[in-house]
C-alpha cells in the first residue's frame, strides 16, 4: 500500500539539496549511513519541540514518532542531500509503504547558537507504534550502544549504485 502523506520537497538547500535531520541508524557512523551521501552541516542539532523516541522491535529500530510535545527533545545530526540521495533515503526509510516512515518538515536547533532550521526529518506514525513492540526508550539521543543492538532488514540494500 502506499503511503500519501510524505511531505513536498521545499527548496531549502537549493533547487537540487535538501536539509535532512538524522536522528538515527544514518547518522555520520552508524550502521545506514552509507546510504546517506549528503555533506554533513556543522554543529549539533536538536528538535524544537520533543518527540518520542524509541528502539522498536527484534530489529531495534529506531523510531522518531509524530507526537510532538511528549517524550524528549531529540539529538541529531543535520546533512545536505541531493535528490538522488533524498530517494535513497525515501527508499530506505520505506516510505511508499503503508508501515514506513513519513518524510515531514520540523524545526530543529543548533545546540550551540539555537539558531532555527526547517528540515525534513523520517518520522513514524502514532498509530503505528504497540506498546509491546518497545524495547527502549524514548530516549533523547541515539548512541553507539543503540546501534550495536540495531539488525538491518535481510533484503534492506540501498547502497549507493
Amino acid at each position: 500500500m502506499k503511503n500519501n502523506n510524505t511531505m513536498p520537497l521545499p527548496d531549502v538547500g537549493g533547487p537540487d539539496l535538501h536539509i535532512v535531520f538524522i536522528f538515527g541508524t544514518m547518522k555520520q557512523g552508524y550502521p545506514n549511513f552509507k546510504t546517506n551521501q549528503g555533506t554533513r552541516i556543522a554543529g549539533d542539532y536538536i528538535t524544537s519541540q520533543k518527540y518520542p523516541l524509541y528502539l522498536v522491535g527484534e530489529r531495534h529500530s529506531p523510531w522518531l514518532i509524530d507526537s510532538p510535545g511528549q517524550g524528549n527533545r531529540v539529538h541529531g545530526q543535520l546533512f545536505e542531500v541531493s535528490s538522488q540521495t533524498l530517494e535513497k533515503m525515501d527508499k530506505l526509510e520505506r516510505i511508499e509503504e503503508i508501515d514506513g516512515y513519513r518524510r515531514v518538515i520540523i524545526e530543529v536547533e543548533n545546540t550551540v547558537d539555537s539558531v532555527v532550521s526547517e528540515a525534513f526529518v523520517y518520522i513514524k506514525r502514532n498509530d503505528q507504534i504497540a506498546a509491546e513492540e518497545i524495547k527502549i526508550g524514548p530516549i533523547s539521543r541515539y548512541e553507539d550502544r543503540h546501534a550495536q543492538m540495531y539488525r538491518a532488514r535481510s533484503f534492506q540494500s540501498v547502497d549507493a549504485k
